[in-house]
């Protein structure tokens, strides 16, 4: 049965241009070539700038998502639901920030005026979240092929007859050659935005070229609607082995969280977005977004085949001689690749599992404290999850000259507009419920920190990670960390020096090592109590306690 094209008219979109639906991957390719928003390399990929100079889109400065131009649209009927308090960062930036309801309408008139005044639409028709009693058809708007390319690659194909999804389509306007004229008129910080209308099922983007602002839009839109279904949503990347085992990795950027779910071994369901209902977890997308700065060739290989097949689009990567730099940073350090899964040799086509059988939380330590990988009771999960550690570097932004501790709450917190305790007790529940095990795994510093030590080899945690899918580390030797309280393995097979397994004896002076771990602790108590004064005591206790 041939699916009915989504008439874009019932958007307001009024116009006489021509919309081309669903056009194949060949064919967007060589539209954005032609029309000079993008340059092919010599592999096949399709390369676009997101900064000031690209010759038609992107707003300048937006290499990166721009969390001040993110909205909320501010419905009576979902205010209480929206956690409007949280905020990140030392100018306490709200992260739900919110809009009224006119204002949001006439950003939305601005934005299909400008729509129906461009001589191509391009119209693509697919689908959020794998498993389709959960799906939502998602109809993606744009007057530019790269980012009809690049939802095509981001979400799965929607079937020929939606009749089996049961629920409401979301709509997604994403324009990046809008210029919103007066800003400060509507209540906006700049010219460009992304308004989340979560009532109506709609997202529309007007001024930002990254492409991160539609994939995360959608994915926030997705962690407010699922909850009220019973789903646990998750910012983590997901994999079976040959049993149907199912493992989950949360970690914020930087954290090989892609790099360690892409496992040759295993079958990727997915890298960075899923649901966890009462029947197994599923990919929201049917596509990967991959970190490339300093992708190395051999340690990422199922990524680097990947983003060179036609098809796939290079995001800020510098062009050399028509090959990808994956070294040069002097666009941005945060250059993307994005490729549809089946890029990837070993995936599921599927994007469903079954229930996890084990749950990795990844953090990438500068400070070399948090021990490689450490066994968690279900408190302690909630306890890290809630706390999202991870460090920042110098040199990722203005003024940052050491490591700084970065606390992103359910590992992703930019993206999720409820409750925080909200998503953490479907946490709680669910492992409780499946006898899920779950482990910190740092995949930072060792022998000192940063700047001082050596990043653990990402194939050390390879074999920590393998060991303890294969349940060889769950009743494995463990010590007591004394600042962290962290259960940290002290054997595992696989490991070329198990002597890493206790951080203190890598280092040159243990006393240092406690200092920094003391300091360590200090800021994980202390950004615990600040923002969750609530959480339940038995939560609380399962962190870190601070010596008198």
């Amino acid at each position: 049965m041939r699916r009915k094209q989504f008439n874009i008219r019932e958007l307001g979109i009024e116009t006489k241009a021509k919309i081309i639906a669903d056009l194949d991957v060949g064919s967007l390719v060589t539209h954005a070539v032609r029309k000079g928003e993008s340059v092919l390399t010599s592999r096949g990929t399709l390369v676009i700038k997101t900064r000031e100079d690209h010759p038609k889109y992107g707003p300048g400065r937006h290499t990166g998502r721009s969390p001040q131009d993110r909205f909320i649209v501010d419905y009576p009927e979902i205010h209480d639901h929206i956690d409007w308090e949280v905020s990140a960062g030392e100018a306490n930036i709200p992260i739900n920030q919110r809009i009224e309801p006119k204002v949001a309408l006439r950003l939305y008139d601005q934005i299909t005026k400008y729509l129906s005044a461009q001589p191509v639409l391009y119209l693509q028709h697919r689908l959020a979240c794998a498993d389709r009693m959960y799906g939502f058809p998602l109809y993606f708007v744009t007057e530019s092929p790269t980012y009809a390319l690049f939802a095509n690659n981001a979400f799965r194909d929607l079937p020929a007859t939606t009749k089996e999804i049961p629920n409401k389509p979301i709509h997604v306007l994403f324009a990046p050659g809008f210029r919103l004229r007066e800003p400060k008129r509507y209540g906006l910080n700049s010219n460009g935005f992304g308004i989340i209308d979560c009532l109506n099922q709609k997202i529309f983007v007007g001024g930002l070229g990254y492409c991160g602002e539609a994939k995360k839009a959608v994915f926030s839109l997705l962690n407010y609607l699922l909850p009220f279904m019973d789903v646990f949503p998750m910012h983590c990347g997901a994999n079976k082995g040959e049993e149907g085992d199912v493992a989950l990795f949360f970690g914020l950027s930087g954290t090989g969280k892609t790099s360690l779910s892409a496992d040759p071994r295993r079958k990727l369901i997915g890298d960075d977005e899923h649901g966890w209902s009462p029947y197994g977890i599923f990919n929201f997308e049917g596509g990967c977004y991959a970190k490339l700065i300093n992708l190395d060739r051999v340690k990422e290989r199922d990524i680097w085949i990947a983003v060179g097949k036609f098809g796939a689009l290079a995001e800020n990567v510098v062009v050399n001689d028509g090959v990808l730099d994956f070294k040069d940073s002097s666009i941005t350090e945060n250059t993307r690749g994005s490729y549809p899964c089946k890029y990837i040799d070993n995936v599921s086509f599927t994007g469903v599992g079954d229930h996890p059988k084990v749950i990795f939380f990844l953090t990438a330590d500068a400070f070399g404290v948090i021990p490689p990988i450490s066994r968690l009771s279900p408190e302690q999960a909630m306890y890290h999850f809630l706390s999202g550690y991870t460090s920042k570097l110098a040199g990722t932004e203005v003024g940052i000259t050491e490591p700084v501790p970065t606390f992103s709450p359910c590992f992703g917190l930019p993206f999720m507009p409820l409750k925080l305790l909200t998503y953490a007790e479907l946490l709680g529940r669910r492992i409780r419920e499946h006898n899920t095990k779950v482990y910190l795994v740092n995949t930072g510093w060792t022998e000192g920190p940063y700047g001082t030590g050596n990043r653990i080899n990402i194939t050390d945690s390879r074999e920590m990670i393998a060991a303890a899918i294969r349940g060889e580390l769950q009743y494995a030797k463990s010590e007591r960390h004394e600042d962290l309280g962290l259960e940290m393995i002290t054997s595992c097979s696989g490991l070329p020096d198990p002597v890493m397994l206790r951080p203190w004896k890598t280092w040159k002076s243990v006393a240092e090592y406690r200092d920094k771990s003391r300091e360590l602790a200090t800021y994980f108590v202390k950004n615990f109590e600040k923002k969750f004064p609530d959480a339940p005591p038995e939560v609380a206790r399962a962190g870190p306690r601070l010596r008198t």
